[in-house]
């Protein structure tokens, strides 16, 4: 008798597998197949393919004569072994006796009766609070009094439900009739009103000489002092023709007063050339809402000068998708009190409250609080005549003298009359 020997088979790996080539294996809930062969499976992906969730999304579909069957790797009915597990299944090639292992996932397949509507998954039910089982022992076992305890303060729940819906509306009605940006302005505006220390330029009130009590270098760093060499150059080249039509122009009277009266030659001419272009960049940066990068170029503004007046005079806000860069209420006070402190610097620390408040845009009561708040000494000269018998304009000056005068905003606010 011979004996037979069964035949022998190779494992082979699929390393390198497409999502095509995974197998499927189903499970029917209701029992056994009779006939497998006679079954028609029809498999469909998800459209999304960008989506990471969702591209691996499969729906599986079986028909027969009689029924349907549907199953899907995702959703309530899907089976959760499919994350806990990896399965693999190994398929024979009877030609070459190699069995192939591929990747398997497992399909669980319910039928479906035509006509029959799914019923969509319910909610599961929140957790009660202990208010809430309170609440249901007192109306079922509770007093009279317990009840209409119960009942008045639902009655007062639902009219504040009802009073929140109200200001809900009435917010977003206000929203639509003003405006997102004009709510801002509003806000910048408030903001305006909070302490002024937080938008001064750091204050060394020990120092000892009037120039160190607010540093130079803490205003304009060394580093952007030597980035506006050329730029000052440029303003020391102007006629008095161009400066003249400056005047005329109405803006940035500060910067015409310390050019038309600069030093002849030296280093004192190139400090305050420079000075000046960047304090034209302050008073102008402070009459603008929204800042762009256009409006650097065309005030001919080095980067790296760009990149600190964005940091420190502005605030990112978004409006209808985009990031822009806001002068705030708060901002334009930080602007008025840095451009106050140079003045400080390029007057022998003496600076011209009135043209620098018109250069700003801001009220004079405004910028006097300011000087007030960085402690410096206001002086209004005596009422006068010119030789025209004209009445001379009176400017309204600053003066940084040690010690710093210490306000009392208390004592500044005007009494109220009694009424009577």
């Amino acid at each position: 008798m011979t004996p037979t020997m069964a035949a022998s088979c190779s494992l082979v790996c699929c390393e390198e597998e497409r999502e095509s080539d995974k197998a499927v294996i189903v499970r029917f809930s209701n029992g056994n197949v009779r006939n497998a062969d006679e079954l028609d499976f029809t498999m469909y992906k998800s459209a999304d393919e960008n989506n990471p969730r969702k591209k691996s999304r499969r729906i599986l579909v079986s028909e027969t004569d009689r029924l349907c069957y549907v199953g899907n790797n995702f959703g309530a009915g899907s089976l959760k072994c499919n994350n806990l597990c990896k399965y693999y299944v190994g398929v024979l090639n009877k030609q070459t006796m190699q069995m192939e292992v591929h990747n398997a996932q497992l399909f669980n397949m319910l039928p479906v009766v035509p006509g029959e509507k799914t019923e969509s998954a319910k909610p599961q039910d929140t957790p009660q609070t202990y208010r809430d089982k309170v609440d249901l022992l007192i109306e079922a076992f509770g007093t009279n009094k317990q009840k209409r305890a119960l009942s008045s303060r639902k009655l007062n729940q639902v009219g504040s439900d009802t009073l929140h819906q109200a200001v809900a509306k009435a917010a977003s009605s206000v929203i639509d009739q003003k405006g997102l940006e004009a709510l801002q302005q509003e806000v910048a505006e408030t903001e305006s009103q909070a302490d002024l220390s937080l938008h001064l330029p750091p204050c060394h009130a020990d120092a000892d000489k009037p120039e160190n009590v607010y540093l130079f270098d803490d205003i304009l760093s060394p580093v952007d002092f030597d980035a506006l060499e050329e730029a000052g150059s440029n303003l020391a080249a102007l006629t008095p023709e161009q400066l003249q039509k400056m005047r005329d122009d109405g803006g940035c009277l500060s910067v015409v007063k310390h050019l038309e009266n600069m030093p002849a030659a030296g280093e004192a001419r190139d400090k305050i050339t420079r000075c000046a272009f960047y304090l034209s960049l302050l008073l102008k940066l402070a009459r603008q809402r929204n800042v762009t990068r256009k409006f650097w170029q065309d005030e001919s503004c080095p980067r790296i000068l760009q990149n600190k007046l964005f940091k420190t005079f502005t605030v990112e806000t978004f409006n209808n998708g985009r990031l822009q860069n806001m002068v705030s209420a708060s901002m334009r006070a930080k602007l008025a009190s840095y451009s106050l402190a140079l003045l400080l610097h390029m007057g022998h620390m003496t600076a011209d409250l009135t043209l620098l408040h018109r250069d700003l845009g801001i009220t004079e009561a405004r910028m006097a609080d300011i000087a007030k708040s960085m402690g410096l000494t206001l002086v209004r000269p005596a009422r006068g005549k010119s030789k025209d018998a004209e009445p001379r304009e009176e400017h309204k000056q600053a003066s940084l003298v040690l010690p710093l005068v210490k306000y009392d905003q208390f004592m500044e606010r005007k009494k109220r009359k009694k009424m009577h």
